[in-house]
């Protein structure tokens, strides 16, 4: 067993450890960033539980700015045929692994217990393509999501976004751009974003390794996804250095206790309450990074989106009242 890890860890998330530990599988860092999609694509499945079936589940290929752009489409049990409700969901990895299959899971469980059709795209990683390809793939879903909105049976003026970790710096950055779209997102739903590649909050400190996600391989990720120095402090790679959160789509933040991005997601649900956003901020103080998509190994996971979508539905009058059971 893992004795020098904090007592205050979820049982949940010291077995994940655990069996990552038993594992010793080499650190992303130590290799290619092929070889860590390849490490990852093999160990993922064994963090997730079965997926639950969706009213259904297409993909489709649009122009993107730089080529064709794959989005996987998910229509939820019981959502209605026109005018629904839709989510743009951004996988995380660290802009360099992660993919349509990775973060399917957590897809399934929105557009279910949201009622609603949540799209998914299979934008472009690091370190073949770097900033801001990423974020411009990202940008162009948006637009065909509301552009398309009656082909796609969803309501153009109730599009929300969300991501976890990468895919939650993509959501907030994208927010951001779409502040002056004609419809721009009406949520924004966050689990243990990345919203500073500064990457010098104390939680960087006191769960540098041990805890999954490590110091190191964070260092490496950014490495792979920024141009250069100077695009960490562009806001576009770290929204909490944006001038202004003022405008944007109200937000449900979800932070992990025992994770290196905690601080800066704590910081990042803060300068949106002094800019004047609504938060609903939650936290699972015993939980480690990347713990929504643990769902095999304990509840928390499903815990987490069922918050989000009750924040989601909190945020936009028209859902009605969320059902006990999604909660």
């Amino acid at each position: 067993m893992t004795t020098s890890l904090s007592p205050l860890l979820d049982p949940e998330a010291r077995h994940v450890l655990d069996l990552g530990r038993e594992a010793a599988a080499p650190p992303f860092e130590s290799g290619t960033p092929e070889e860590a999609r390849r490490a990852y694509e093999q160990d993922f499945p064994a963090l997730q539980g079965e997926r639950e079936p969706v009213g259904s589940l297409t993909e489709r290929t649009i122009a993107g700015p730089c080529g064709s752009l794959t989005l996987r489409i998910y229509r939820g049990q019981g959502a209605v045929g026109a005018a629904a409700p839709a989510l743009l969901y951004l996988h995380g990895g660290g802009w360099v692994i992660g993919n349509l299959e990775s973060h399917d899971e957590i897809c399934r469980w929105f557009a279910n217990m949201a009622a609603c059709a949540v799209v998914s795209p299979d934008y472009r990683l690091a370190p073949e393509h770097k900033f801001p390809a990423a974020i411009d793939d990202c940008r162009a879903a948006l637009p065909f999501m509301q552009n398309g909105a009656g082909d796609l049976g969803i309501d153009a003026g109730r599009i929300a976004v969300a991501g976890d970790s990468a895919g939650g710096n993509l959501a907030t950055v994208l927010c951001l751009l779409a502040r002056g779209d004609k419809n721009p997102p009406t949520a924004q739903l966050l689990f243990y974003p990345n919203t500073d590649a500064s990457q010098a909050a104390d939680s960087y400190r006191r769960f540098a390794e041990g805890y999954g996600l490590t110091s190191a391989t964070m260092a490496w990720f950014r490495e792979h996804y920024i141009r250069d120095a100077g695009d960490i402090d562009d806001w576009r790679v770290s929204p909490l250095k944006a001038a202004s959160l003022a405008g944007i789509a109200p937000a449900f933040v979800a932070i992990a206790g025992h994770d290196i991005l905690a601080d800066e997601g704590e910081a990042y649900a803060k300068r949106l309450v002094d800019d004047g956003v609504r938060v609903v901020l939650r936290r699972w103080p015993g939980q480690i990074h990347g713990f929504v998509s643990m769902g095999r190994h304990g509840p928390a996971a499903r815990q987490a989106v069922g918050a989000a979508v009750a924040a989601w539905r909190g945020f936009d009058p028209a859902f009605g009242t969320l059902r006990p059971t999604d909660a």
